[in-house]
């Protein structure tokens, strides 16, 4: 298991190597496996990137994303025209059903609601508006209401797992009760538990998950 300091080192190295986001305002913290990123950035869309950079990093075992998003001022607008913005990249993306999505925003949060039929579906609204100017954070609410019978849920996640080089399928436990699919085992990886959750939402009649899997290096 790494030091503390060595994971901090790694993060920051992490950080400062992806050149998708300006990290200058984010320190990263460590104790015992869970990091903590803590700073300012100048859109959701850089908070994000910073929490999905430091997921990559070999030894985190959890994150906790305390960075604020401080808007430059030509960035802002009224949540008047973020809603209108949000409604118009809803509309742009082929994947997302959005005559069930209903979008809320205050103060710069935007607020999903509605139901779809699938996980894909959840994400992608929320990927189409995070990077919006003007949105402080993003609050998926959105629920899934399959339109398919479950059927066998546990196999067809373990063929996924089995597909998938990252996830050993045979350390993890998947337990199935009413469209709500629990993860429990041992990774190696953040990234291969996230993984692994990515999989089990992927299979169709799935409409919670409850990833418990933990991180060991």
């Amino acid at each position: 298991m790494k030091k503390d300091s060595e994971l901090i080192a790694d993060v920051q190295a992490e950080l400062d190597w992806d050149p998708s986001f300006d990290d200058r305002g984010i320190v990263a913290a460590a104790k015992d496996g869970v990091v903590t990123l803590a700073g300012y950035v100048s859109s959701y869309a850089d908070k994000w990137a910073a929490e999905n950079a430091a997921k990559s990093v070999a030894g985190v075992r959890a994150i906790a994303n305390d960075i604020e998003v401080h808007l430059k001022p030509e960035s802002q607008r009224t949540d008047r025209e973020v809603a209108e913005a949000a409604v118009h990249a809803l509309k742009s993306t082929v994947t997302v059903p959005v005559e069930a999505i209903t979008v809320i925003v205050n103060e710069g949060c935007v607020t999903l609601e509605g139901k779809v039929a699938m996980w894909y579906e959840k994400n992608a609204a929320e990927t189409a508006v995070r990077n919006l100017w003007g949105v402080r954070s993003v609050r998926n609410h959105i629920e899934i209401k399959p339109k398919v019978n479950a059927g066998d849920i546990r196999g067809k996640i373990r063929q996924t797992f089995q597909r998938h080089a990252d996830v050993d399928a045979d350390k993890i436990q998947i337990a199935v009760t009413d469209g709500t699919v629990t993860l429990d085992g041992v990774v190696t990886t953040w990234r291969e538990r996230e993984d692994a959750e990515i999989a089990a939402w992927a299979a169709p009649g799935v409409m919670h998950v409850k990833n418990r899997l933990s991180v060991h290096v």
